[in-house]
């Protein structure tokens, strides 16, 4: 396969799971922002999803207020955020366009029947009362899509080239997601176990579609350290981390690089160290840091993944 096409199909794939993740993220914000009561709170719920997409300056260089309707407009649908549901739909679809022979007819009528209805829907729908709709809609054409991509495609390179970016986008969120509850959403000693903590808790579970997954396996009330053990550890959960580098893994098994080497090697190392990992041990040094490491190690994957397949010098 061309460099070209991988890079297409890789980032058509990564795009549709971003617009997901940030449906998932504004959706449990409105909630959070509906259930607070005390001012710092309410900004500190709205500067959550900024700092885990790190676009604080971007946002304050358009919006002189950070309010519920300016966070949904700036990531919902700014044009000119590259990480934007409406752009990352858009280039979704753009990517699937330009490699519509490698792909299934139902991928392309998905990805592109998506992009005419978002381009189509009032700013009103969105950033008023209908926002919870609207989030659900992104989530239900994202499930649908990759639904449709693994029941129709045939298990080649453009399948492997799927589901690496759809993983590795999904493993990147789940780790910024956990590590903003935890470092920046942080409550007081005196709420730690609280009211707001538990609810905040929750609405993380919520955002990665586990807090039924949690009931089940623990049946127990919500622990930060079950939380992290559930969402980094935990196989059967497939947003985990550990989840994530199972298929992330077993892609780059299936994929045969000239020079991706390196880029096989740092995989796997990651895979190693989430297979052989231990919960009290990551707590012990500290979860900010671990997270901030897993991130910087996703990060340098996906320059290794461009490197050594999609063409990037």
């Amino acid at each position: 396969m061309l460099s070209r096409v991988a890079d297409r199909i890789y980032w058509m794939s990564r795009q549709t799971e971003r617009a997901e993740n940030m449906a998932r993220i504004l959706g449990v914000t409105s909630n959070l922002v509906l259930f607070g009561t005390k001012d710092a709170q309410q900004q500190r719920n709205l500067m959550a999803p900024l700092s885990i997409t790190e676009t604080e300056a971007e946002f304050f260089e358009r919006h002189d207020k950070l309010t519920l309707p300016a966070l949904i407009e700036f990531l919902a649908l700014d044009e000119k955020n590259p990480s934007s549901i409406y752009s990352c739909l858009k280039w979704a679809r753009e990517n699937a366009h330009a490699v519509r022979w490698q792909i299934t007819s139902e991928m392309w009528e998905t990805l592109n029947g998506t992009w005419l209805e978002v381009r189509a829907m009032k700013r009103s729908r969105v950033t008023g009362a209908g926002a919870t709709q609207f989030f659900d809609w992104v989530k239900d054409r994202s499930h649908l899509f990759r639904g449709v991509t693994y029941g129709t495609i045939l298990r080649g390179e453009a399948f492997n080239f799927s589901r690496l970016g759809t993983h590795l986008e999904r493993a990147d969120n789940t780790a910024r997601i956990l590590d903003v509850k935890y470092h920046v959403l942080l409550p007081s000693v005196a709420d730690v176990g609280g009211a707001l903590d538990f609810y905040q808790w929750t609405a993380l579970l919520r955002s990665v579609s586990s807090f039924e997954t949690y009931r089940q396996l623990y049946r127990d009330q919500i622990y930060p350290i079950k939380v992290a053990q559930l969402l980094i550890l935990e196989r059967r959960m497939p947003r985990s981390l550990a989840a994530c580098f199972d298929l992330i893994k077993d892609s780059m098994d299936r994929i045969e690089g000239q020079q991706d080497q390196a880029a096989k090697r740092l995989a796997y190392e990651l895979h190693a160290r989430l297979t052989h990992a231990d919960i009290e041990e990551i707590f012990q040094g500290g979860l900010h840091e671990y997270l901030v490491a897993c991130l910087a190690d996703i990060g340098e994957l996906g320059n290794r993944i461009s490197r050594a397949y999609l063409g990037a010098v």
